[in-house]
């Protein structure tokens, strides 16, 4: 079955809606950044990373919160029941960088790079643009990570939906043109890199295996789901940049476009449960929702009161200590063994209501 015209349009939407956000992070973040005192670059920034926080942070809640409505279009569109048991919590996916650290440690990394730049021999004004395209890059990635985040985690709270399509947006690498098309389980993290532009498009009970990705029709020049087909629409110029000289004459001819590039990627992971997850310290601290999901929850299970203040402490009740990382969505999927296990694990994270 052929990806319709209507699935075609909700996928392109959801796409559009994305980038106008990303482009309203992209203009507070450069604005703040050219903000920046040339003299004193890391007492300034220091100053106004509050506020770059919050550009990148407000941008990731509203990709997130886009999920919910976006998977209720799919399911609709396949004549399917929308009704979810689980709605996403925007906020759990926002303030946090896609390797679980951060947003404020992830911000600083431009600011590294500048004085990094000028220690090689760059000009202030060169090496300022870099730092800014780094900062750009960064909010354009992490906001985009958000709202994929959200898309898998409203699609584990729906039992219609099986999986989904990796659709391609042009211009694309090598790595993101042969995964564009494939299919993949609803519990499968999404690969991607910096300014990846790549989308799901959900598929349903009705959809799944019934010859979408690879053997599936093209989206046009809007989005592709077939890699050849990307790659044919290129002209041989850019299919030599893309895939390499030697790569792209390899192709023409018939080679694997798989086997001409590896577009495996490798995350950053933390040891926990005696073993190397990925997780983040995010929503961890006494104030963040994760350390009082976590405390709400010994509660119940022990019959144990905790510490809210230091007046309770005074009164002698103990505090509560949290021993436990929080997984990121990614490790959640891969360490979950059913749909119903993963969906609990969300939930206990903070990522699902």
């Amino acid at each position: 079955m052929a990806v319709d015209t209507e699935l075609h349009g909700i996928a392109l939407d959801q796409y559009r809606r994305q980038q106008v956000i990303t482009r309203r992070a992209a203009q507070r973040v450069q604005a703040v950044w050219r903000q920046i005192n040339r003299r004193d670059i890391s007492g300034s920034w220091q100053q106004l990373s509050p506020l770059l926080v919050a550009a990148v942070t407000d941008a990731q809640t509203e990709a997130a919160k886009l999920a919910d409505p976006y998977l209720d279009d799919v399911i609709a569109a396949e004549g399917a029941d929308t009704a979810a048991a689980s709605r996403v919590v925007p906020g759990s996916l926002a303030g946090i960088a896609s390797d679980g650290r951060p947003l404020l440690s992830l911000l600083y990394q431009p600011i590294i790079d500048w004085k990094v730049r000028m220690l090689s021999g760059q000009s202030m004004e060169d090496a300022f643009r870099g730092s800014l395209a780094s900062a750009l890059r960064i909010t354009s990635t992490q906001v985009a990570d958000a709202g994929r985040g959200a898309t898998g985690v409203a699609m584990a709270g729906r039992r219609t939906i099986q999986g989904y399509v990796r659709v391609v947006q042009p211009p694309a690498c090598s790595r993101c043109v042969i995964l564009a098309g494939v299919e993949y389980g609803w519990n499968k993290g999404f690969q991607r890199h910096p300014r990846c532009d790549c989308i799901h498009l959900p598929t349903t009970l009705v959809a799944r295996h019934q010859g979408r990705g690879r053997r599936g029709d093209d989206l046009g020049g809007n989005g592709f789901i077939n890699p050849r087909s990307y790659f044919n629409e290129l002209s041989r110029a850019e299919q030599d940049r893309v895939f390499g000289e030697a790569g792209a004459r390899a192709i023409r001819e018939g080679a694997d476009m798989a086997q001409i590039v590896n577009a495996r990627r490798g995350m950053t992971t933390m040891t926990a449960y005696g073993r190397q997850v990925l997780a983040t310290t995010e929503g961890a601290t006494r104030r963040g929702a994760f350390y009082r999901l976590e405390r709400a929850r010994t509660e119940q299970q022990t019959g144990t009161r905790f510490a809210r203040d230091r007046i309770d402490v005074r009164r002698g009740l103990p505090r509560f200590q949290l021993r436990t990382p929080r997984l990121m969505p990614e490790e959640i999927f891969r360490l979950s063994e059913s749909r119903e296990d993963a969906v609990r694990m969300l939930r206990r994270f903070g990522y699902l209501t």
